[in-house]
């Protein structure tokens, strides 16, 4: 689960930007919070059920959902200094990692719509692999699972 100060912002990434699909939303007035769910929906089943309980049996029973979190409000206080990305002291949560087929490819389509870098593919010690923050910072690591089981192995010999 990632906290998001904006949930459009957070939408429009992470689902128009890398693909995933707004999976289910559960929106919690009396808390003043909201849960979105994503992933990355399997080619027999774009037609996601539109009955809110097997909808949500649906997002729960996925390999892999991504949980963002949204206060209310957030995104209109201009005080709010946002999240802790986990990456710089007290450190813990580090990123997650998204499988593209073409690392190159994806950052190239990354660089166009001005996504931040922390990584590029061939800087640093582990090349072909990228990170890059989402709108709240997060990090977010692209990677080719082929070429990373490759790179992996022949570190283990």
């Amino acid at each position: 689960m990632l906290r998001v100060r904006d949930p459009s912002r957070s939408l429009d990434f992470y689902c128009g930007l890398l693909g995933m699909s707004l999976i289910r939303q559960l929106d919690f007035p009396e808390m003043e919070f909201s849960l979105y769910f994503l992933g990355y929906v399997r080619e027999q089943d774009q037609e996601l059920p539109r009955d809110e309980i097997e909808r949500t049996a649906y997002a729960f029973s996925q390999k892999a959902v991504l949980e963002l979190t949204h206060n209310w409000g957030t995104e209109v206080d201009a005080g709010f200094t946002g999240y802790h990305d986990g990456n710089s002291d007290p450190r813990g949560f580090g990123h997650i990692g998204i499988s593209v087929p073409d690392v190159y490819a994806a950052c190239e389509r990354f660089e166009a719509a001005g996504v931040p870098f922390m990584k590029r593919p061939d800087s640093g010690q582990m090349r072909g692999l990228a990170f890059i923050k989402d709108p709240d910072g997060y990090w977010v690591e692209i990677l080719n699972a082929n070429s990373l089981a490759a790179m992996a192995g022949g570190m283990n010999k």
